[in-house]
């Protein structure tokens, strides 16, 4: 990993990140993370997607697989999961420091069939590698061209299609070309993430999610388990709870509010929920993290 991206990265989110440390770049799906003091446990429904950790140490599980990453590592998640993570070493002198892109299906399934790669089988929906030298290459100059804002409507498309080829051809290819399978059974159930996503705060019955992956209802919830770990049901719940969440630290709403913004029809029940799922109730969980907030400025 090279300084100068490491440089690049922290002078771009020490001008532009928010207070919780996140600094989302002018390219979709690209951001930086920055955090100065190790992080409480977050929850989260990751999207495909790839991290190049350039400082600090972080700890990531799904399911049963956790995965503890440091500095020149690379961090992949190669479908819509749900992700418990950890930023675990970081301070006011050696921040922790990330770079996050969202992988592109549309991009690799190009660039797989002109580099004739063979597709290969379902595998772990994370792993971790060292970065290659020319991942960490093509995204310093993705990175510079956030100095130059005339270039990037320009020039981002085909850099952003460059870091995918790099990533492609270096440690994750195998991991990766599953996202650009169409027919595959992660590519299937992905529609039905992205309505789901779109959709959260909806009732969506299973036999509509399952025409829209082309499946049957009962192949549809068992790839989708299988893929996801969750149920359809149990993920879109899981999506309610972060947004509820999320809803409740930035707009300072009531949980009553929070619960029917998301779709819940019940207080009680969503309370209940959110207490089993972050372990604190709505009210006392908050708190913890505005305490916590204010503790590390």
């Amino acid at each position: 990993m090279t300084t100068a991206l490491l440089d690049t990265v922290r002078r771009y989110v020490d001008a532009n990140g928010n207070p919780d440390g996140f600094a989302q770049t002018p390219i979709e799906g690209l951001m930086t993370v920055q955090a100065r003091a190790p992080s409480g446990i977050n929850q989260d429904i990751a999207q495909p997607l790839v991290c190049l950790l350039l400082q600090g140490n972080k700890q990531v599980s799904i399911g049963t697989d956790t995965i503890c990453l440091g500095p020149g590592d690379s961090l992949l998640i190669t479908a819509d999961v749900p992700m418990v993570s950890q930023i675990t070493k970081a301070s006011p002198d050696e921040p922790y420091l990330s770079l996050v892109m969202n992988l592109n299906p549309a991009v690799i399934a190009e660039l797989t069939m002109e580099m004739d790669a063979a597709p290969v089988a379902d595998g772990l929906d994370i792993r971790s590698e060292p970065t290659d030298t020319e991942v960490a290459d093509a995204a310093l100059r993705v990175m510079n061209l956030l100095d130059r804002p005339g270039s990037i409507p320009i020039l981002h498309s085909q850099l952003i299609r460059e870091l995918h080829y790099w990533l492609l051809a270096g440690r994750h290819g195998n991991a990766i070309r599953r996202l650009g399978t169409p027919d595959s059974h992660a590519q299937r159930v992905a529609r039905a993430v992205a309505v789901l996503r779109a959709n959260y705060d909806k009732t969506l019955p299973v036999d509509h999610l399952a025409s829209i992956a082309g499946m049957s209802p009962s192949t549809f919830h068992h790839h989708f388990r299988e893929i996801t770990s969750l149920s359809p049901r149990q993920f879109q719940k899981q999506l309610r709870l972060i947004e509820a969440r999320r809803k409740l630290l930035a707009e300072g709403i009531t949980a009553s509010s929070a619960a029917f913004a998301v779709g819940y029809e019940s207080v009680s029940q969503f309370t209940r929920e959110y207490g089993r799922f972050f372990g604190l109730p709505p009210g006392k969980d908050i708190e913890a993290l505005k305490n916590q907030t204010a503790a590390v400025a």
